[in-house]
């Protein structure tokens, strides 16, 4: 899993999107953009990936019409996810996007037990160390999560769900109507989206 970070000058630093097991790094290559952007990515957990040049990559996004359909689907996907972000950055509570945060790591990982450290959440979250200690353990304390240095596992996924803001159903719908549905969230119950947050 891959954070697209966003740096300011004081040296802060706050995760702007996430790239995981269906998404890809790099959409300006085939936007006609700089191949260095403004945005940093910081490896969160290993794992395998492929790699093309820019040069191949722009000839095949030209040549096959179904690589960029799909292509320009996942950069509205994308942008989705930055703009969500936003929006729960500056609405909801810590515990609610810590929740939402560790969903969404699940989702890109396809597994329950990832090695994350508090600090590293934080930087994230861009919020203090000990505010990610605080949702932790409230987590930890409904059994929700078990967590310990540099390790979290999600014990009860449908109380995550429910811990959750509604951005990670919002997000994760808007990414299954435009990509398909991952397998392991075929039958996830996710909480209800309030009428005005659905896609039509």
């Amino acid at each position: 899993m891959i954070s697209v970070t966003i740096a300011m000058r004081n040296g802060r630093t706050v995760e702007a999107g996430a790239i995981g097991s269906r998404e890809v790094v790099g959409i300006n290559a085939f936007m006609g953009g700089r191949e260095v952007t403004q945005t940093e990515y910081i490896v969160q957990l290993p794992g395998d990936a492929i790699k093309i040049g820019v040069g191949p990559m722009k000839s095949e996004f030209d040549r096959n019409t179904e690589m960029r359909d799909l292509m320009l689907r996942y950069t509205q996907a994308f942008i989705a996810q930055i703009s969500q972000n936003v929006a729960c950055n500056r609405l909801h509570l810590v515990s609610q996007r810590f929740a939402r945060w560790l969903l969404e790591v699940r989702d890109r990982v396809q597994a329950d037990e990832f090695p994350l450290t508090h600090q590293f959440i934080a930087e994230m979250l861009c919020i203090r160390r000990p505010g990610v200690t605080d949702a932790a353990l409230k987590l930890r304390t409904k059994g929700i999560i078990e967590h310990k240095r540099g390790q979290i596992r999600i014990k009860n996924l449908k109380a995550l769900n429910a811990a959750s803001c509604e951005c990670y159903a919002a997000l994760q719908g808007e990414y299954d109507r435009l990509l398909g549905s991952l397998p392991s969230r075929k039958h996830q119950l996710r909480p209800e989206l309030p009428a005005h947050s659905r896609t039509v």
